[in-house]
């Protein structure tokens, strides 16, 4: 099988190649069908808006290929939001089959953008998915009466299990030998379609009454003030737990000892062999060797808590947790000007920024886009800086550590309030669907776990590695001595801090984390750790970062934003020390 991610638009596919559309509500499990029938991993998260910019992949079956595009979720065709306009686009570039996927738990939802879809001269196969979980509830569907009244295939599907499926792909086959709509004209229209959806609904389902399981009553307990709030800092408490008492376990036992004791020597030895000492042997193995460090900050210090946020925060998606968290610190959030259903890309943003940027193309109001990213990029630490800092400062002390992260919340508050009276307009009422709480399957799991994780290391090890090799060529030319020079009254007088800190500066340009990592180099006080945390915690976004910022609000937004991040760091990071100093001096 293979797969291609989609561009801005969705190609026509070649030859004879079906193309099918892959539609449906958000929370439907639409994007695990697709995994599973393209082969193609993608981010089945378990809330809104996870899919706006739509994938496609390729499956074969029956000796034919098929294109399959994975449209945005929707709740209707009306072309009220980013995630409908996408949609709709697609759409009206014409397709062999829809596979629409209905939620079997919330039919009635559903239905409605069934009888959109059954608008559009184009052949429909309908998957009642979650079909399990609908006879635990007690709900009862006619699938034969459904199929007739929608005048279209229904397949009951399990897609988590894979049941289901290949009925699902014969129908797409068979309708598929219906004519190619090409170039279909949409015509939308405001009717209201509710009165036929519950007409639909009272001859194909019947709700039994029975009593809720313990999944569900902990779900219901989860939306409630008291004792959901308690419940939600549990959760957050093991998840913190698990990323910073896991990660030092496999940083001290594991990773450090095996790059420090197996491969660095390798390496350096074999290096050796071919490049006699100088300044190219130490730019390779010295000091800040790329080939040293390359290995040591990426791998055995920052990976590990990467890698285990990405399982924390995976099975907070798949589990339908975080919509819930939405819900209980809505109040919270709207202080600042946002809805709280804001708090699933400023999480995202813990684990990357850039995920966390995309993700406010769910946002009611281009307001809250602004707030968001402002938020996620000057004050939340990525998974990659959450590993530097805990190796920093986790070691020498926990309350320093504890300390910057309230320093991070505070910032986030105080920016947001801040944007809030800056930014015109309101934050729109908060319209966040709340999934059922589940167990996270096991494969979809580990499949997410590790897209991310590689993700993690293709796309940072890179930027990474050339920071290191210029942070290696700055120290051995004498380029640093001289960059000290000119800004020593800044590090060391204004901050407090040594000039060979000056080189952390240099590479936070590159990537956040970099600003963090060479102070390990440094023989600090916990003082000094603390202002050179503060420094790195609101310094510029990473490039890829700014990329997108600049992408997603254009360069006179993002270079803003990167500067005020850069003179924030400084001011904040100065303020600091000289307060501390002077009580210091006082006490």
């Amino acid at each position: 099988m293979r797969c291609h991610a989609a561009g801005d638009q969705a190609a026509h596919p070649a030859g004879n190649q079906i193309k099918i559309l892959l539609m449906g509500n958000p929370n439907v499990g639409k994007s695990v069908i697709f995994s599973k029938l393209t082969g193609r991993q993608v981010l089945a998260a378990n809330y809104s808006g996870t899919t706006v910019s739509f994938t496609r992949g390729t499956v074969n079956y029956q000796d034919k290929q098929a294109m399959m595009i994975d449209v945005p979720g929707t709740y209707s065709l009306s072309a009220s939001s980013e995630a409908e306009k996408v949609a709709v686009k697609i759409l009206s570039e014409g397709a062999h089959v829809v596979v629409c996927v209905l939620d079997a738990t919330n039919l009635e939802r559903n239905l409605n953008l069934a009888l959109w879809l059954k608008e559009h001269n184009i052949p429909i196969v309908f998957a009642l998915n979650l079909f399990d979980v609908a006879k635990r509830r007690g709900i009862e569907i006619n699938v034969k009466a459904l199929q007739k009244e929608l005048g279209a295939p229904v397949i009951p599907t399990i897609a988590i299990r894979n049941i289901g499926l290949q009925e699902l792909l014969d129908e797409a086959w068979k309708q598929a030998d219906e004519r190619f709509a090409e170039g279909i004209e949409v015509k939308l229209t405001e009717d209201d379609y509710w009165q036929e959806v519950g007409r639909i609904l009272k001859k194909v389902q019947k709700v039994g009454h029975r009593h809720p399981t313990a999944l569900e009553k902990l779900g219901d307990m989860t939306l409630q003030p008291f004792p959901g709030i308690p419940i939600a800092l549990l959760v957050l408490a093991a998840a913190l737990g698990l990323v910073v008492g896991g990660g030092k376990g496999l940083r001290a036992f594991i990773l450090l000892p095996l790059v420090n004791d197996l491969l660095v020597p390798w390496v350096t030895a074999f290096v050796s062999i071919f490049i006699p000492e100088g300044i190219l042997f130490n730019v390779l193995v010295g000091e800040y060797g790329m080939l040293v460090k390359g290995l040591e900050w990426p791998f055995a210090l920052i990976l590990p808590y990467v890698f285990l946020f990405n399982v924390a925060l995976s099975v907070l998606e798949d589990s339908g947790f975080l919509p819930r968290l939405g819900v209980l610190v809505d109040g919270l959030l709207r202080r600042l000007g946002v809805q709280g259903g804001n708090i699933i890309p400023i999480i995202l943003g813990y684990g990357c920024a850039v995920p966390a940027v995309l993700g406010t193309r769910a946002a009611n109001s281009y307001k809250e886009r602004l707030i968001v990213t402002g938020v996620v990029a000057l004050a939340v630490p990525c998974a990659a800086q959450t590993g530097a800092f805990v190796v920093l400062l986790g070691d020498q002390s926990l309350l320093a550590l504890v300390f910057i992260y309230m320093i991070s919340f505070a910032a986030i508050v105080g920016a947001g309030m801040v944007m809030n009276r800056l930014i015109p307009g309101q934050a729109e009422p908060m319209l966040l669907e709340i999934p059922n709480l589940l167990r996270p399957d096991r494969e979809a799991l580990f499949g997410k776990i590790w897209m991310r994780t590689r993700h993690f290391v293709l796309e940072a090890q890179i930027p990474m590695l050339l920071g290191i090799g210029l942070a290696a060529l700055v120290a051995e030319t004498g380029v640093l001595d001289a960059i000290s020079v000119y800004i020593q009254p800044l590090v060391v007088s204004w901050l407090g801090l040594p000039a060979e800190a000056s080189l952390a500066l240099v590479l936070g340009i590159v990537r956040r984390e970099l600003a963090v990592l060479p102070l390990l180099e440094l023989n600090l006080s916990t003082l000094q750790l603390l202002v050179g945390s503060i420094v790195a915690l609101f310094y510029l976004p990473c490039l890829s970062v700014l990329v997108v910022l600049i992408k997603e609000f254009g360069v006179k937004i993002a270079v803003s934003l990167a500067l005020f991040t850069i003179v924030f760091a400084f001011a904040a990071a100065g303020l600091f020390n000289q307060t501390a100093r002077m009580v210091m001096t006082v006490i």
